[in-house]
C-alpha cells in the first residue's frame, strides 16, 4: 500500500528512475510480440484514443517520474494527437509502467475519477513534472498540483488508500514485463511492434507512415 510517508521516504528513486533511458529520435530495432496477447486490457482496462478501425495502433508504456517519458509528452505527443489521433489514423492508450510508488501514486490519482479524467491528469503530471516529481515533499507537490484538476485533499487521500487502484497498475506494470518484456521506459508498442526510449515526431512517422500508405 503506499502511504504518505512511503513516498516521501521513496522519493528519492523517482530522480534515479527519470535519468537512465535512453532518447532515440529513430526508432530502435522493432521486435514482435502476441499481438493478440498485448491488446487484452489489464483489471483497470485501457484509456483509449482514437477509432477502433484505425490501421495503427500504439500503445505505450510509461512511468510518470520518467523524463523521457514527460519529454515525450511535452513535444511528440502533441504533433502525434493532432495530426494522427484526432484525424481517425492511429488509435492510441497509456498504460502504466511506474518506476517507483511516487510514479504508482500518481498513476492512482490519474485513475481515481474515471476514464475521463485519465489523459488531463497525466497530460498535466507530465507537463509539470519538475514541479512534484523532483521537489523535497513531492506528496504535497502532487496534492496541490491536483487541485487543478478538482481533486481535493480528502479525495486525493482516499484515491492513495483504494486498494484495487493499488493492485490495478502494479498488475499492469507487471504483465508489461513478465509478458512483453517491457524493461523501460518509455516504451511503445506500434501495431504489436516494440519501440524503446523516447520518439521524435519524425522517428515515429518513420513508423506509421509506411503503414498508412503515405
Amino acid at each position: 500500500m503506499i502511504t504518505r510517508r512511503d513516498a516521501l521516504k521513496l522519493t528519492g528513486l523517482a530522480v534515479g528512475a527519470a535519468v537512465i533511458l535512453p532518447k532515440l529520435g529513430l526508432p530502435a530495432l522493432a521486435q514482435g510480440v502476441d499481438a493478440a496477447a498485448l491488446m487484452q486490457p489489464g483489471p483497470l482496462g485501457d484509456v483509449w484514443l482514437g477509432p477502433k478501425d484505425a490501421k495503427v495502433t500504439i500503445i505505450e508504456y510509461a512511468s510518470m517520474t520518467c523524463s523521457h517519458c514527460a519529454a515525450f509528452h511535452r513535444t511528440t505527443w502533441p504533433a502525434l494527437k493532432e495530426r494522427y489521433i484526432d484525424t481517425g489514423k492511429v488509435r492510441f492508450t497509456l498504460r502504466e509502467f511506474p518506476l517507483d510508488p511516487l510514479a504508482t501514486a500518481a498513476f492512482m490519482l490519474a485513475r481515481c475519477d474515471g476514464d475521463a479524467k485519465y489523459y488531463p491528469i497525466t497530460d498535466l503530471l507530465f507537463d509539470q513534472q519538475p514541479a512534484w516529481a523532483f521537489q523535497q515533499k513531492p506528496v504535497d507537490a502532487l496534492e496541490q498540483m491536483l487541485r487543478q484538476a478538482g481533486i481535493n485533499k480528502e479525495k486525493f487521500e482516499a484515491c492513495l488508500k483504494d486498494q484495487k487502484l493499488y493492485d490495478g497498475v502494479n498488475a499492469t506494470k507487471q504483465r508489461g514485463l513478465d509478458t512483453f518484456k517491457v524493461d523501460s521506459t518509455p516504451t511503445f508498442f506500434i501495431n504489436g511492434e516494440r519501440y524503446k526510449g523516447e520518439m521524435t515526431i519524425e522517428g515515429m512517422e518513420k513508423v506509421i507512415k509506411p503503414i498508412l500508405g503515405s
